[in-house]
């Protein structure tokens, strides 16, 4: 196997204008306030797209105890400290938790037949920028500031250079954007 595995990791999320996914408290009420009905942001193409997700713990953390659990593919959640025995019996056989690094996980899911990923959280979305595994991102902005919160992005070793793909305004409001790594 190569250095870098042929899988791909995309990105699909919203942002406040001033590049938050979430409030400090992982509050996602500025989102929900935006006016979306019969709008189509794309979200079911690119998850129709996707082998399976892959999360971190707060977002996870998030979506666990949802009603109705939210996706119909495996997902990965990536945590140092999530204990999984501790996983609801009804998510049993559609979540598993892994310690393992961005590089070692996606060669994992590449020897298991993955070949595009959903990769979900900001710190983890970070920590696969930095290990040059995200292959396109689709960011849809809120027209909200913020002012603080949890930030999409965070520190860099090198520049990551992205090609613009798309950019789609919604009646909204809201402005998707999809970039793809430069090769």
């Amino acid at each position: 196997m190569t250095d870098t595995p042929r899988i791909t990791g995309h990105v699909f999320i919203a942002t406040s204008l001033d590049g938050f996914i979430a409030r400090d408290d992982d509050g996602l009420d500025w989102l929900m306030k935006q006016p979306v009905e019969d709008e189509d942001h794309g979200y079911d193409a690119f998850i129709a797209r996707m082998d399976g997700v892959v999360m971190g713990r707060r977002s996870f953390e998030r979506v666990r105890d949802l009603p109705d659990w939210p996706y119909d593919k495996p997902v990965v959640v990536v945590s140092q400290s999530l204990d999984p025995a501790l996983l609801p019996d009804s998510l049993a056989e559609r979540v598993r938790i892994t310690r393992a690094t961005p590089l070692r996980l996606m060669e994992a899911l590449q020897e298991e037949g993955w070949s595009t990923v959903y990769v979900d959280g900001g710190k983890l979305i970070q920590s696969f920028l930095r290990a040059g595994l995200i292959h396109e991102m689709t960011i849809t902005r809120a027209p909200v500031l913020l002012g603080g919160g949890v930030p999409l992005f965070g520190l860099l070793e090198e520049d990551v250079d992205f090609d613009l793909i798309e950019t789609r305004a919604f009646r909204s409001g809201l402005v998707s954007t999809t970039y793809r790594l430069r090769e």
